[in-house]
């Protein structure tokens, strides 16, 4: 898991519209690149945060949920940069609660604290947040390919990714080690074809 804030001064905001900033995930790989090397070049700072797939999978047996894992995180960030103003994707169902969880854990007090669904649909510094730790994302998976092959985008609606798990699985009899094993995917495959438990189709 990636996580990014960014900061920019309010006198440079102009400039994330002036450079097409929008959501992370409608833009081309090289667009990405592109922009997230302008963003940290100009921004006022930026803190990237990467959760290994073990302390994610660790947070069960310490009762943590995967949202207040990003709460956690997320805080982590923001303290570090401390911005006046703070925009924030919304992780948890409850855009307020979640506003207010993160809001518990600062260690300053901003001006105000926005926390919305699609946050990065709506306002082009959270957009910017998303470009950064995508391009990261996407280096650590061009990282990983080289050692484990081609396995598609890493998402559960990649049927490549699919595959290529299955096939691991079927031939290790064990799970990729850079994939989480708390992931639902990875249980019910798991289920499938280490415990041959037949289970309804979830493709």
């Amino acid at each position: 898991m990636v996580i990014c804030g960014i900061s920019f001064l309010s006198s440079k905001l102009d400039f994330l519209s002036e450079l097409g900033v929008k959501d992370s995930k409608k833009l081309s790989p090289k667009k990405r690149t592109k922009l997230a090397i302008l963003l940290k070049e100009n921004c006022l700072s930026y803190k990237i945060t990467i959760v290994p797939v073990d302390e994610i999978d660790g947070r069960i047996s310490k009762k943590i949920t995967l949202n207040r894992l990003e709460e956690l995180k997320m805080a982590e960030i923001i303290n570090e940069l401390k911005p006046e103003e703070i925009y924030l994707d919304a992780a948890d169902v409850n855009e307020k609660r979640f506003g207010m969880s993160i809001k518990k854990l600062l260690s300053f007090n901003p001006k105000f604290i926005i926390s919305e669904h699609k946050a990065d649909e709506k306002y082009p510094i959270v957009s910017a947040a998303s470009i950064v730790a995508k391009y990261e994302r996407d280096s650590i998976i061009a990282d990983l390919k080289q050692t484990y092959g081609d396995f598609g985008s890493g998402y559960t609606s990649d049927r490549k990714t699919i595959d290529f798990m299955r096939n691991w699985i079927i031939k290790n009899k064990s799970i990729p080690p850079f994939v989480r094993r708390s992931w639902e995917t990875t249980k019910v495959l798991a289920e499938e074809l280490i415990y041959n438990k037949k289970l309804t189709d979830y493709l």
